[in-house]
């Protein structure tokens, strides 16, 4: 979940909420394979006085469609999931003073095609901007928490404390081009998880932005014929409302 940030802007102020509102992709071939994939992200952000409560729901579904061939020849076509996984989070923080907060966090993730196809977290921090600059700012959330796991080939289920760190980056490369990164940290006894997003954004106009993202999400704990480290590659369409 990305870190909220008070708004100078007056247009924003006007209205409690705001954010990325949509932000969507989709790919489609088709051939002698078939292959559609879609990725969706929903971010929104609501300030109330001190408080501000934010959420974020991402979701991504591909599936690919092929030809078999039996022994005597005959061929079918079979369609295969081969992604299908959703994240919600959600936070609200308490304004200590100027990039200053105390947050409280929530976030599930189901995945079918990882090891642990469940996992819920919720923690609480301490948030401070470390770097702010007029093009460069860099925000920080770290505290304790505790996390709730469902391993897949097991049907284990695990509950554990974990300690949470975030980290968020902007840099505004020119007047219609940001660069944005954002890795959230989740580390316990049994398994950390680390997910790194990087984005360069491109705004068309005050409403519409290319996005061009790539994903990294590595966990340490998996099974034998699973890989730690999973990567998405994106190109968007973004939503902004303000």
């Amino acid at each position: 979940m990305a870190w909220a940030q008070e708004s100078t802007d007056p247009a924003a102020m006007s209205s409690p909420w705001s954010g990325s509102g949509g932000e969507l992709g989709f790919a489609s071939a088709h051939g002698n394979s078939s292959t559609e994939s879609f990725n969706g992200r929903l971010r929104l952000r609501y300030a109330d006085g001190d408080w501000i409560h934010s959420g974020d729901l991402f979701g991504l579904r591909s599936s690919a469609e092929y030809t078999e061939t039996a022994d005597d020849g005959t061929t079918t076509r079979s369609r295969q999931t081969t992604a299908n996984r959703y994240t919600v989070s959600a936070g609200s923080a308490l304004q200590l003073g100027e990039h200053r907060q105390l947050t409280a966090t929530v976030r599930h993730e189901s995945d079918d095609f990882a090891t642990y196809d469940r996992q819920s977290s919720f923690g609480l921090g301490y948030g401070t901007r470390l770097i702010d600059t007029e093009r460069l700012n860099l925000d920080a959330q770290i505290g304790p928490g505790v996390r709730r796991t469902h391993e897949a080939e097991t049907d284990e289920t695990r509950t554990g404390l974990i300690g949470r760190g975030l980290f968020d980056l902007k840099f505004s490369m020119t007047e219609n081009t940001d660069l944005v990164n954002t890795l959230l940290i989740e580390s316990g006894s049994y398994n950390t998880f680390a997910q790194n997003d990087f984005g360069v954004s491109v705004n068309m106009n005050a409403h519409f932005a290319l996005k061009a993202g790539w994903q990294a999400r590595h966990n340490s704990d998996v099974t034998d014929d699973r890989r730690k480290t999973d990567t998405l590659t994106t190109m968007n369409v973004v939503y902004t409302f303000k």
